[in-house]
């Protein structure tokens, strides 16, 4: 729902190529929560040392995260041949982005790390860990959507395709009165 609304919002005229759907985009997710689940139980030991326990789930999360939401995003919009370059293309900046949502995804459970205060706040802590998940996962779904949808745009004019993107609503409302581009 996020992506849409970015693009009717920012991307009005980004043709959607559906690259991926439905099924596939659940087959992409299973497998990439499979493969983050396996790496978390083959590094279960490192978690003992301190400082490789703090970097470890976020690095993990990060990368699920990436997966995730890169390929959803893209689903409808791309191609997948468009797909996989934006994906190669921009891995390492995608990668970061899912890492620092990763970061910010632990923060709630800051919550439940509280101990006996967790106890004594339940009806506080509780509906507040809760919202805390959702802004993160808003903000994600939303700093990817931009990204993802503005990389896609970037290729396109790239490739001699014209994208016209919208500054407000204003501007859509005018494009729409004045019909398709010349």
């Amino acid at each position: 729902a996020l992506v849409s609304w970015v693009a009717s919002r920012r991307f009005v005229d980004l043709e959607r190529k559906q690259g991926g759907g439905f099924w596939a985009s659940l087959g992409w997710s299973l497998l990439s929560v499979l493969l983050a689940l396996l790496a978390l139980i083959v590094t279960l030991p490192l978690w003992l040392v301190p400082p490789v326990a703090l970097v470890l789930p976020p690095l993990i999360w990060g990368w699920l995260t990436y997966r995730v939401l890169t390929f959803d995003v893209l689903a409808v919009h791309a191609s997948r041949e468009e797909r996989l370059t934006i994906t190669r293309e921009n891995r390492l900046t995608l990668l970061t982005m899912g890492v620092l949502t990763g970061l910010m995804g632990a923060a709630p459970s800051l919550v439940w790390a509280s101990g006996a205060l967790f106890a004594a706040a339940f009806v506080v802590l509780v509906p507040l860990a809760v919202w805390l998940y959702m802004v993160v996962f808003a903000f994600s779904s939303l700093w990817f959507a931009h990204f993802g949808l503005s990389a896609l745009a970037a290729l396109r004019r790239a490739q001699g395709v014209v994208v016209l993107e919208a500054a407000s609503d204003e501007v859509v409302e005018v494009d729409k009165a004045l019909g398709p581009p010349a």
